[in-house]
């Protein structure tokens, strides 16, 4: 390798962390010839309730699956609006438009890359009796959680439905409280850049009954619970989460906490690194009392000529 290609080495963006215990589980399962709904995908459901801490838990093909399933539980549709942050991965939005919603995005605070509360507030108010109902998509960008206090009191009083984005940041804490139960459902994904990864895959989690039911049902191209194969309630899809991924992500579970804390380190190590170029660092606020980093972001400052960049 010349010294050129030395110095233009690249860091994968997603080089997920696969270990013996990974590959011998999914082995196991390929072995088993049962390779669709089994019992990983219940395994795997239970060890992300009991982490976040809710009640319910339906993992899917994706995290925009789950977004989808979400709304779509929640009968979002045409004469409603949704609320989407103008910094954020494309699904978040797109959701909305399969179910024939509105869209308006809200500017961001350039400190967290988070939503602008203000902002937030402002559209609200200027749509409150214009719409059927107005929903917030609420994103933990990059794994910084939300202010979520701020947020919830508002939402309150205007009656605006939050859905949670967790899209990003399995594991981050509002508070010490973890994110992706501070609305009425949230979502996690687990690409292979995420905290955990499944291959592709993600979960619905909620302490709302009906939205779990309902998420279960239509995953499943909307299958009635406890019903025949040939027995559909609802227009469905098909979102389910295969066996193998649903026992890669059960076996990453495991050592879940230990991946956030060598992240943690990873930031440290870059904050230290980096601290003395012009750059601006990820800032981390007091109530986000653990983050999970999926990313590390930097940001040249504004007016860097594009000869740098």
């Amino acid at each position: 390798m010349s010294g050129k290609e030395q110095a233009c080495r690249f860091i994968p963006l997603s080089r997920p962390q696969i270990v013996q215990q990974d590959i011998e589980i999914v082995t196991k399962v390929l072995k088993s010839g049962r390779l669709s709904i089994g019992p990983y995908t219940e395994l795997f459901e239970k060890a992300i309730a009991e982490y976040v801490g809710v009640k319910y838990v339906a993992a899917v093909s994706s995290g925009t699956s789950a977004l989808h399933l979400i709304l779509k539980a929640l009968n979002f549709g045409k004469g409603d609006l949704l609320i989407v942050p103008s910094f954020t991965f494309v699904a978040s939005a797109n959701v909305a438009l399969y179910e024939n919603g509105s869209v308006t995005f809200v500017d961001i605070d350039p400190i967290t890359m988070n939503l602008d509360i203000e902002h937030f507030k402002t559209i609200v108010e200027e749509n409150f009796n214009k719409f059927r109902r107005i929903f917030l998509m609420a994103v933990d960008v990059f794994g910084h959680p939300l202010d979520w206090d701020k947020i919830n009191i508002f939402a309150e009083k205007y009656d605006v439905i939050v859905v949670e984005d967790s899209c990003e940041a399995l594991g981050s804490e509002y508070k010490g409280k973890k994110v992706g139960t501070f609305g009425v459902a949230g979502a996690f994904a687990f690409y292979p850049n995420k905290q955990i990864t499944t291959g592709e895959g993600g979960v619905v989690v909620t302490n709302n009954e009906k939205i779990y039911k309902m998420s279960v049902s239509l995953r499943n191209q909307g299958r009635g619970e406890g019903q025949g194969w040939l027995s559909h309630d609802y227009v469905g899809y098909n979102y389910r989460i295969d066996e193998m991924s649903a026992a890669l992500g059960w076996s990453q579970m495991q050592r879940l906490d230990e991946i956030i804390e060598k992240r943690a380190k990873v930031a440290e190590r870059y904050k230290i690194l980096l601290k003395d170029l012009p750059l601006e660092l990820p800032a981390v606020m007091d109530y986000a009392t653990k983050m999970s980093w999926s990313v590390y972001v930097v940001r040249l400052p504004q007016g860097t000529p594009s000869s740098v960049r």
